[in-house]
C-alpha cells in the first residue's frame, strides 16, 4: 500500500507555518522577556546604575545558558533519532547522559562564578560604579544558575517527547512568577538590585522543579539510574549535535564582551560617560531581541515546511512558504524600525525615569544609529534559518555567524577607534548591512538552482536471477571506497551466489517512503559534509539527512530479515551487526588505481578524479562516523578487508564467494584482512 504523504506536502502554507511557528516564538519571546523583566523594574526600583550592572552580568548568565541549550538539543535531536531507528534504549541513554553532563556542567560552573566573580565582572567590562551592584546581584544570581541549567535542558527534552505544552508551560509559569516578585521584593521589600535577583532565583527553581517532575512521565522511554551514567561516546554525540546552539549562544558572549569594554573606554573619553553607553546599549539589544525572537520563531517554524518540500523538488512550495516567511518578517522589522526611529525616548522610559539629560540623549542615539538597519534582519535571519532547512550547512554557517563575528566586532573596532563612542554605535548598521548584501546574494543564487517542475529519476530495478546456492540465510554488507570497484564486486557476488543485490534500488524504495525525489536522495545519502552538525539548533527536529538513514534502516533490516542478499553501503555493516549469518566486506584500493577507475568508468577528468574521491570518501567517512560512532576504515569493523588491485576485482569477487561457500558448509567465519 502507498504510503500516505507528509502533511507538510499538501497542507496549506500559512496553515503549517501557523502550527509550527506561534509555539517557536512563544517559547523565544518567553525567554526575551525574562530578562526584560527584571531590567525594567531595577531601572525603576534602582536607576540605571542598577541596570547597567545587570548587563555585565548578563554574558554570565548566557554562558551559562550556552551548555543547557547545547545539551538539551543535542539529547532532543539524539532521542529524535534513536527513536527513529527504534532503539529505545539508546535514545534513554543519550537523554540521561545529557541530564547528568548538564547537572556537572552546572556545578562546574557555580564554583567558577562564586570563587572568580569580580574578576569575571572586570572581563565584561564592569566599572567602578558598577562594581556593587554588580556583585550584589552577581553573587545571589549565580545560585540560581544550576537550577536554570539542567531546567533548560530538561525543557528541550520535553518538548521533543512530545510535550511543547508541558515545556512551555513551566516557562511562562517561570516568567509570570518573575514578574509577581520582582516588584515585591524591589518596591515593597526595598531590596533592590538584591531582590530583583531572588526572584529571578525563585522563578528558576520553579521551573526547575516542574520540569524535573516530567522525569518519571517520559512517554518515548523509560529512564532508569543506568541511563544517568556517563557514557564518553554518548554524551560526545549529544553535545556535537548541539553545537550549532552552543557557537551562536557563545557568539553573542564574545560580542557582549567586546562591546562593552569598548563603551568602557569610548565612553568614557565622551561627555556621556562609561556608565550610560553600558546600560543604554545593553537595554536596546534586549529591546532588539524581541524583534528578533519573533522573526526566528516564524522562520523556525518554516524549518521543516522549507526542508521536506525541497527534498521532495517542490519548489514551487519552496518558494512559496520563503516568500511568505520573508514577507512577514520585512513587515514585522519595518514596524521596529519604524518604533525605534520615532519614539526611542518613550522606548527607554520604559526602563525607568531618569532626569538625566546625557541618558535619554544617548538612547535616543542608540536607538537611531544601532538599529538603523534592523529591517534587514528580516531578510538576513530567515536566509540563514532556510539554508540550515535544506542542508546547506555552510551557507547556513556563514549568515548565522558573519553579523556578530565577521562583521560586527571588526566594525566596533576599527570605527570605534576612528570616531570614539559614535563608531561602536555605527557597527551595527555597517554589520547588518553587510550581512543583509551576502544573505541576498546568497539566497538570489540558490533560488536560481530551484526549478519550477520536478524532476523524475527512476532506477529500474534490475531482475537478477535469484537462484540462491545454499539453502541457509546469508546477508552480506559491502562498504567500499570510491573508484575501488566495490559496487561492481557486489553486483558479481550477488550474481556468482545467485542472491539479490540491494544498491540503487534503496533510493527508488526511499523516495516512495518519505516522499522525498530520487533526485534528491541519491544526491544527499550516505553523505555528511563536515558543517552538517550546524544545521541543527532552531528546529528540533529531523532533518531529511536523519530521516532518510531511519527509512534505510528499516528497510535494510527489512531485507536482511526476509532474503539472503549482498546489500551495499548505507552502514549496513552497522545496522546489521546483531543480526547472525552476515558477513561484513570492505573492499579498498590504493589512489593511482581509483584514478584510473574514476576516469574510465565515471568519465571524470584525470585532474579532478583525486579530488573527487577525496571528496566522496570524506562526506562517506563522515556519515559513518556520525551515525555509528565509529571510523568508516577501521578494519575491525569487517570480516573480510581486501584490496581489489592486488587480485583484481573479479578474483575479489571469487574470493568472496569460496569464503562464504566454507561459511556456509562449515558453520564458521573466515577472515581475511589485507
Amino acid at each position: 500500500m502507498e504510503k500516505e504523504e507528509n502533511i507538510l506536502g499538501y497542507e496549506k502554507i500559512g496553515k503549517l507555518i501557523r502550527k509550527f511557528a506561534i509555539p517557536c516564538i512563544i517559547s523565544l519571546l518567553v525567554n526575551s522577556l525574562y530578562n526584560i523583566v527584571d531590567q525594567i523594574f531595577i531601572g525603576w526600583g534602582v536607576g540605571y546604575l542598577g541596570n547597567g550592572a545587570t548587563n555585565v552580568v548578563f554574558p554570565l548568565t548566557m554562558i551559562c545558558l550556552a551548555f543547557p541549550l547545547m545539551l538539551g538539543d543535542g539529547s532532543s535531536a539524539y532521542l529524535s533519532l534513536k527513536l527513529g531507528e527504534k532503539k529505545k534504549e539508546e535514545a534513554a541513554k543519550g537523554v540521561g547522559n545529557g541530564i547528568t553532563l548538564s547537572i556537572i556542567i552546572a556545578l562546574i560552573l557555580f564554583t567558577i562564578i562564586i570563587g572568580f566573580l569580580p574578576t569575571l565582572l572586570n572581563v565584561f567590562g564592569c566599572t567602578d560604579e558598577f562594581r556593587t551592584y554588580a556583585l550584589d546581584y552577581g553573587y545571589i544570581i549565580s545560585v540560581g544558575l544550576p537550577f536554570m541549567m539542567v531546567g533548560t535542558t530538561l525543557n528541550s527534552i520535553i518538548r521533543a517527547d512530545g510535550k511543547p505544552n508541558y515545556a512551555m508551560a513551566s516557562m511562562v509559569m517561570g516568567a509570570i512568577l518573575n514578574t509577581i516578585l520582582d516588584p515585591i521584593f524591589i518596591f515593597v521589600l526595598k531590596m533592590g538590585v538584591q531582590g530583583a535577583a531572588i526572584a529571578t532565583v525563585i522563578s528558576q527553581i520553579i521551573t526547575f522543579a516542574i520540569n524535573i517532575c516530567y522525569i518519571k512521565k517520559f512517554k518515548s522511554i523509560l529512564l532508569d539510574k543506568d541511563k544517568f551514567r556517563l557514557k564518553s561516546n554518548v554524551f560526545l554525540k549529544v553535545s556535537a549535535l548541539g553545537i550549532s546552539s552552543f557557537i551562536t549562544q557563545m557568539s553573542f558572549v564574545f560580542v557582549i564582551a567586546v562591546e562593552n569594554n569598548l563603551l568602557k573606554k569610548y565612553g568614557g573619553e565622551s561627555q556621556f560617560g562609561s556608565e550610560i553607553p553600558i546600560t543604554v546599549l545593553g537595554i536596546v539589544m534586549k529591546v532588539s531581541q524581541i524583534l528578533n525572537s519573533i522573526i526566528i520563531g516564524i522562520s523556525a517554524g518554516s524549518q521543516p515546511i522549507l526542508g521536506y518540500n525541497y527534498g521532495a523538488e517542490k519548489f514551487d512550495r519552496v518558494k512559496e512558504t520563503l516568500k511568505r516567511v520573508l514577507g512577514i518578517s520585512v513587515i514585522i522589522s519595518t514596524v521596529a524600525f519604524i518604533l525605534f526611529q520615532t519614539i526611542p525616548d518613550k522606548l527607554i522610559l520604559i526602563f525607568g525615569s531618569e532626569s538625566n539629560g546625557n541618558y535619554i540623549e544617548f538612547a535616543c542615539l542608540a536607538f537611531r544609529v544601532y538599529l538603523m538597519l534592523c529591517i534587514c534582519n528580516g531578510i538576513q535571519i530567515p536566509s540563514g534559518i532556510f539554508f540550515q532547512a535544506i542542508g546547506k550547512s555552510i551557507k547556513s554557517a556563514i549568515l548565522s555567524l558573519s553579523r556578530q563575528i565577521l562583521f560586527l566586532i571588526p566594525a566596533m573596532l576599527i570605527l570605534g577607534s576612528f570616531f570614539g563612542i559614535h563608531g561602536v554605535l555605527y557597527a551595527g548598521p555597517f554589520a547588518d548591512g553587510l550581512a543583509f548584501i551576502v544573505a541576498v546574494i546568497l539566497l538570489l543564487l540558490e533560488l536560481r538552482h530551484l526549478k519550477n517542475e520536478k524532476v523524475e529519476t527512476e532506477y529500474i530495478e534490475k531482475d537478477i536471477l535469484v537462484n540462491n546456492k545454499f539453502n541457509k540465510h546469508i546477508v552480506i554488507t559491502l562498504s567500499r571506497e570510491y573508484g575501488s570497484g566495490g559496487r561492481y564486486i557486489g553486483k558479481l557476488i550477488a550474481e556468482k551466489l545467485g542472491i539479490k543485490l540491494y544498491d540503487k534500488e534503496f533510493v527508488s524504495k526511499l523516495a516512495k517512503e518519505t516522499g522525498l525525489s530520487e533526485e534528491y536522495i541519491k544526491n544527499n545519502e550516505q553523505k555528511r559534509d563536515s558543517l552538517a552538525i550546524l544545521n541543527y539548533g532552531y528546529y528540533s527536529g529531523l532533518n531529511n539527512a536523519d530521516e532518510l538513514f531511519i527509512k534505510e534502516t528499516e528497510l535494510i533490516k527489512e531485507v536482511a530479515n526476509k532474503e539472503s542478499c549482498v546489500i551495499v553501503g548505507r552502514c549496513a555493516d552497522f545496522i546489521l551487526s546483531d543480526n547472525k549469518d552476515v558477513i561484513k566486506v570492505f573492499i579498498y584500493s590504493d589512489m593511482k588505481n581509483k584514478i584510473n577507475r574514476a576516469v574510465n568508468f565515471y568519465k571524470l577528468s584525470k585532474e579532478n578524479a583525486e579530488k573527487e574521491i577525496k571528496r566522496i570518501d570524506k562526506l562517506r567517512a563522515n556519515h559513518y562516523k556520525y551515525y555509528t560512532g565509529k571510523d568508516w576504515k577501521d578494519k575491525s569493523n569487517y570480516d573480510i578487508c581486501i584490496e581489489s588491485d592486488y587480485f583484481g576485482v573479479e578474483k575479489v569477487a571469487d574470493i568472496i564467494c569460496k569464503i562464504v561457500s566454507n561459511y556456509m558448509n562449515e558453520d564458521e567465519k573466515t577472515v581475511i584482512k589485507s
